[in-house]
């Protein structure tokens, strides 16, 4: 029996057998040309994306313009307003604060000048020595004026009684009394103030040292940095007076 002859491989066979059997390098080519691909429609999507507003109507641009200002417009408004809330806040707050501040520091004069508190600072040491005569009621109490309109800010007589705006002076057997507390000599007299303008009160001509030395008194002025004055009043409450509704 006569062989039969192959018939010879023709392009399509080759082509099929390629597909069926790959190569290493057709295999890299073929997912490279797939990414290649990926990358093309991702590109596209995106130039569809941002081509979204290139078939509008010039009307329809300048309507979304507006409102895209006007949103920009609404939002720099209500910015504005939060900051005056802010600002109104804050100014109400130092306001506030200022107005506390004040007051405490209105009762705490108040406090010093109605003898209530201790207090300490600067100021000046009046002793009185009565050697050949006693010390009058009049001298002593033109040495209290004197140092009040130098500005005393505090006074205190013989290391136990606080003087304030509402004390009284009197003569008794044995001394002097001063709100009903007797005083003897020496006295010996604490004033917070200015040094300076303290002894300047005390020694002018015809003052208070002058009218004491004419007493029989003689009268030691020290100035110092610091001294405390630790006695206080027993604070006193109105018995006539009230405070005024209308006020």
């Amino acid at each position: 029996m006569p062989e039969q002859k192959e018939s010879p491989e023709t392009g399509r066979d080759r082509l099929l057998a390629t597909l069926r059997t790959p190569s290493r390098a057709q295999a890299i080519v073929g997912v490279l040309l797939a990414v290649l691909g990926f990358s093309a429609v991702v590109q596209v999507n995106n130039n569809e994306q941002d081509n979204t507003y290139a078939g509008l109507r010039e009307a329809d641009l300048i309507e979304i313009l507006d409102a895209l200002t006007g949103t920009a417009e609404r939002a720099r408004r209500e910015v504005d307003r939060l900051e005056g809330t802010r600002d109104q806040l804050q100014s109400e707050s130092t306001s506030r604060q200022a107005a506390l501040t004040a007051a405490q520091e209105r009762v705490t004069t108040l406090n010093i000048i109605a003898g209530l508190v201790p207090v300490t600072g600067p100021g000046i040491r009046v002793r009185i020595e009565e050697e050949t005569g006693a010390a009058t009621l009049v001298s002593l109490l033109d040495l209290v004026q004197e140092l009040r309109t130098a500005d005393a800010e505090a006074m205190e007589f013989n290391d136990t009684h606080r003087l304030a705006a509402q004390s009284s002076f009197d003569t008794v057997v044995g001394g002097i009394e001063l709100d009903g507390e007797l005083l003897e000599p020496p006295y010996v007299i604490d004033v917070i103030g200015d040094p300076h303008a303290l002894s300047s009160a005390m020694t002018f001509g015809d003052g208070p040292i002058e009218q004491l030395n004419r007493d029989g008194a003689s009268v030691q002025v020290t100035e110092l940095e610091s001294l405390d004055i630790e006695s206080v009043r027993d604070p006193v409450r109105p018995v006539n007076a009230e405070p005024d509704p209308g006020q």
